[in-house]
């Protein structure tokens, strides 16, 4: 009997600004796959990240929580140099969404970045993915894969691989080979493609030569500039499309939902116009970012939402579109998009929270109104009228900022604490890089 049951590509970028593509603005035509998806299928224009850096949202992404419920993504975000403390990964005892899908008779696979606690106590494979391959920590060399320490840090399962080639391609390959191999089977599947692009440091394909260069500092504050930068989206999407080719070849697209997004804003090559600030922010520029839907058997094509959404909602759409239950010990927070992606023009109330132990910041969203704080001063904005976030209206409307700030408290209450030794690794200190 065929199983009727869609399949999942979940692809993530890392450090994509939302005017970067083209669907969404961008200056320069450097992601005509992501465009083609999005003009057949739903692009969204207020679809946010959980957290402005990275690991917090993955806890979110995987899990369908919000990700403070968890104490490893207090760390802002895990650092390579606390892979020996045991309280920061995920633990295999939490369902998720693979292991949940899994449990369900989907196949699932993560190509691409985890950064949710090291082996042997955490990995991919011990939540609910049966097949990993890439990088553990939060960025790594293109070519060498080392992290920030200088260690190897490409896995096949959870063993270290020594594998030649651009990072960005070899995980392109390797899932591209997974749909051929899973392609025949009558199953569903889950592949969660997370790529490291366009994360720093910045090279192409064709910079290998630099590899040497940025050994000792993966943060490459010397270097890179906006061409590096499209170049490296350009090659995820040359990538993706290699993805999408294979879904068709073996007649999968059309029952396939295909989602792409980013896991925080963008970095410092990003382009978030009309939006301020990026990653680490709670501004717009931080946590407003690209989400692309794709399936032909649902969505209605070349369609644009502007429903209010973060990450954690994906992991609940997919599976509510699987039919898969969540455990009932661990309720979801993410709320399912299904009669959004069926009917893109639907629009229903989805209140929207952060916080940041980094500059004290806090963020809540109702309608077209954001409250905001950050070192101390609350800020009050309309949206719809002032994107680029330049108007407080706190002192023009303090009934509303006081309510506002008041249900972000309401529901900060139903959150642990942000644990007092909780880091924040920027990675990098604030002198060494130009104001915004």
């Amino acid at each position: 009997m065929t199983d009727s049951r869609p399949s999942f590509v979940f692809i993530v970028a890392d450090d994509l600004g939302y005017a970067d593509l083209g669907c969404y603005g961008g200056r320069v035509p450097i992601s005509p796959v992501l465009d083609r998806l999005a003009a057949r299928g739903v692009r969204f224009t207020q679809g946010y990240a959980n957290s402005p850096v990275c690991s917090p949202t993955r806890f979110a992404m995987i899990t369908g929580r919000y990700q403070y419920r968890l104490r490893g993504a207090a760390e802002e975000p895990i650092s390579s140099r606390s892979r020996d403390d045991k309280r920061l990964g995920l633990s295999p005892a939490h369902p998720t969404l693979p292991s949940l899908l899994k449990g369900a008779g989907y196949r699932t696979a993560l190509i691409g970045k985890w950064h949710l606690g090291y082996p042997p106590e955490f990995g991919p494979l011990h939540s609910g993915y049966e097949r990993y391959f890439g990088p553990m920590a939060g960025g790594v060399d293109y070519f060498s894969h080392r992290d920030g320490n200088g260690i190897h840090d490409l896995w096949d399962g959870h063993e270290r691989r020594a594998e030649r080639g651009y990072l960005t391609d070899l995980l392109s390959q390797r899932a591209t080979a997974w749909i051929e191999e899973v392609a025949a089977d009558e199953a569903p599947f889950l592949l969660s493609l997370h790529y490291t692009a366009p994360h720093w440091p910045w090279e192409t394909r064709d910079d290998e030569v630099r590899s040497a260069e940025v050994r000792d500092n993966l943060f490459h504050l010397h270097g890179g500039n906006i061409h590096t930068y499209r170049r490296m989206i350009e090659h995820m999407d040359e990538g993706i499309g290699q993805v999408v080719d294979a879904l068709e070849r073996h007649g999968r697209l059309n029952n396939t939902l295909v989602v792409f997004t980013s896991d925080n804003g963008g970095e410092r090559f990003s382009d978030n116009w009309p939006l301020v600030g990026g990653k680490m922010d709670l501004t717009e520029g931080g946590i407003r970012v690209p989400w692309i839907a794709h399936w032909p058997a649902v969505i209605p094509p070349d369609t644009v939402s502007d429903q209010h959404c973060l990450t954690m909602d994906w992991s609940a759409t997919m599976l509510a579109a699987g039919g898969v239950d969540a455990d009932p010990a661990w309720p979801l927070d993410g709320v399912s998009l299904l009669p959004v992606l069926r009917n893109p023009g639907k629009i229903f109330e989805r209140p929207l929270f952060w916080r940041m132990n980094h500059r004290g910041q806090r963020a809540c969203r109702f309608g077209r109104w954001k409250y905001l704080r950050v070192d101390g001063h609350d800020y009050l904005f309309d949206l719809e009228a002032d994107e680029r976030e330049r108007a407080n209206l706190g002192g023009r409307d303090p009934v509303r900022l006081a309510a506002m700030r008041e249900a972000w408290e309401t529901w900060n209450a139903t959150m642990p604490a942000i644990p007092a030794d909780a880091k924040v690794s920027l990675g990098y200190s604030a002198k060494d890089m130009p104001q915004r």
